[in-house]
């Protein structure tokens, strides 16, 4: 069993990501969805960035850092989107994290990356909001710091695939990426 923290996107802590959390806990794992806007959640991406704006990113790391607070050191960091740098920025000060599961997104300085982390990404290759030019210099950088990068890129799809909420949802896609995210999970 591992122990996970799944960040939400921008849109908050919405119906995707407590499924996406119950699939996880189904494999085995115990989970938290930490709630970073404190109930809120939004209808559009634009509306999600102006929620997350009004917050305020100070918040949003300062309910993080308190929702992993109590969990084991070796916790995965996991994260959707803005989640996934919610879990890249959390990984400096959780250096034992055990590992880190990007969907939709990269996060990670490499500067305090630990040799030998193990990462998963998870990107479509149609993705605006994280190109793969930038998703590919992440992953260079992420690499020569020395953690272990496992980069899927999804042909044709774009930024929540995952999420069938999201007019960008692609079934097939989504079943590959949790398929393979949980055998990432299960060799950690």
């Amino acid at each position: 069993m591992t122990h996970i923290a799944l960040f939400h996107s921008v849109y908050g802590l919405r119906p995707a990501v407590v499924t996406a959390a119950d699939r996880l806990r189904a494999a085995g794992h115990e989970v938290s969805t930490p709630d970073l806007y404190a109930g809120p959640v939004a209808r559009s991406i634009d509306e999600g960035f102006a929620l997350s704006d009004r917050i305020g990113w100070a918040a949003i790391m300062r309910r993080a850092r308190d929702a992993v607070r109590d969990l084991p050191a070796d916790t995965v960091l996991a994260g959707l989107s803005m989640g996934a740098v919610v879990a890249g920025e959390l990984l400096a000060e959780r250096r034992d994290a055990a590992g880190l599961l990007l969907l939709h997104g990269t996060g990670g300085d490499p500067h305090t990356v630990r040799s030998g982390l193990p990462v998963q990404v998870h990107v479509g290759q149609a993705d605006a909001m994280f190109p793969p030019t930038e998703v590919a210099a992440w992953r260079s950088a992420m690499t020569a710091a020395g953690a272990s990068v496992d980069l899927f890129s999804y042909p044709a799809v774009a930024h929540f695939f995952t999420d069938p909420g999201a007019p960008e949802y692609d079934a097939a896609a989504a079943e590959l990426a949790w398929d393979r995210s949980l055998r990432f999970l299960g060799t950690l």
